[in-house]
């Protein structure tokens, strides 16, 4: 028997998986053989500004824009996500995505700082606004449940790359790069929690009911109230509200921008959280509206996947209650970055925000 051919969106999630890997590994081989060394602490004090480290800063980027799905890269994800099982789905949004964010943050910052100017910064901060309002305004437009989720997670990717204008080389350098670097992380991991307790309710609310449309989910809340609380807690950590971790990362992005004098980012950011209530009230309010008659689940929905999808939505609301300190786990491994950092958080600090 002939084996299964790989599904149209399968088929793109691998293109530009692979387009992104060999555009990095172009870059890797530039920087090779412009500085005969692959060593991060040696790169950090060889490169500087000249051709071959611009045009392997900006393949390697690229490579890794399009794992992340950063718009306009961001054509792989939506049909990704609703072809996708819910746990995959959850998997791909919470990690494999901000896994390249990551290798963005440590290619910037601990391989060729002297790279990110302004102009590098700017065009990496456009992007993420284009994709805040873009993700943002077809998420309003889906019919279907997941792919609303889809389209919101390149909206939400889109506030990761607002925190590289300050970071990298803002008016108050110390106070502004450590609010946009822990504001930036933040926003990572709580975004993680959500999205994938997002992923793992809307699964549930489909394998109930037997679709995911968003117009034909009234009454769910009745039949399974804890997945649509999860849900909701979810939600709240999504669009910025207190005392979420979202909220928390939204606040320090937006404090750090305003503070290095470029509001028109802060602009975004709100309009972004406006649009995202938008969404989300568009799904809870059809979630939770009366149903002409109860609803039977077509499929008995384990207690315990509900309470899995309820623990990822706590753990993204709680994030903004920890003490941000324990965001230290993510400097493991940057040489470069610990002494800067302990004098930014002693800064910080004495100002009396949030450390």
């Amino acid at each position: 028997m002939a084996e299964p051919k790989p599904s149209p969106p399968l088929w793109r999630y691998l293109l530009f998986a692979l387009f992104g890997s060999v555009l990095y590994l172009l870059g890797v081989a530039l920087l090779y053989g412009g500085y005969g060394t692959l060593d991060i602490a040696l790169l950090f004090s060889l490169v500087r500004p000249e051709p071959v480290a611009f045009a392997a800063a900006g393949l390697m980027t690229a490579g890794l824009l399009a794992k992340t799905a950063l718009f306009p890269l961001h054509l792989w994800l939506p049909p990704a996500h609703a072809g996708a099982p819910p746990a995959a789905s959850a998997v791909l949004s919470g990690l494999v995505v901000k896994g390249s964010f990551f290798l963005v943050v440590r290619l910037w910052f601990d391989v060729m700082p002297g790279l990110l100017n302004q102009a590098a910064a700017q065009i990496l901060s456009t992007l993420g606004a284009g994709a805040i309002l873009v993700g943002s305004v077809l998420a309003l437009r889906q019919a279907r449940l997941k792919l609303l989720i889809a389209y919101s997670t390149i909206a939400q990717i889109g506030y990761l790359f607002l925190m590289f204008p300050v970071a990298g080389g803002s008016a108050s350098p110390q106070f502004g790069s450590n609010l946009a670097l822990t504001g930036g992380f933040l926003q990572a991991m709580s975004h993680a929690f959500a999205k994938a307790a997002m992923f793992m309710s809307a699964g549930l609310m489909a394998e109930a009911v037997g679709h995911d449309r968003i117009a034909e989910l009234r009454g769910v809340a009745q039949m399974l109230p804890v997945t649509v609380f999860a849900f909701g807690m979810a939600a709240l950590s999504l669009i910025g509200l207190p005392p979420s971790g979202g909220f928390v990362a939204k606040w320090l992005l937006l404090t750090a921008v305003i503070t290095a004098g470029q509001w028109w980012w802060a602009l975004v950011m709100l309009v972004g959280g406006l649009l995202a209530g938008g969404y989300m009230f568009r799904v809870l309010a059809r979630a939770l509206g009366e149903a002409a008659e109860p609803l039977i689940p077509r499929t008995p929905v384990p207690r315990s996947r509900e309470l899995i999808a309820l623990a990822l939505a706590l753990c993204s609301v709680l994030l903004g209650l920890l003490p941000l300190r324990a965001f230290d786990l993510l400097q493991i491994g940057r040489q470069h970055a610990s002494p800067v950092a302990c004098s930014e958080r002693h800064t910080i600090s004495t100002t009396g925000h949030w450390y």
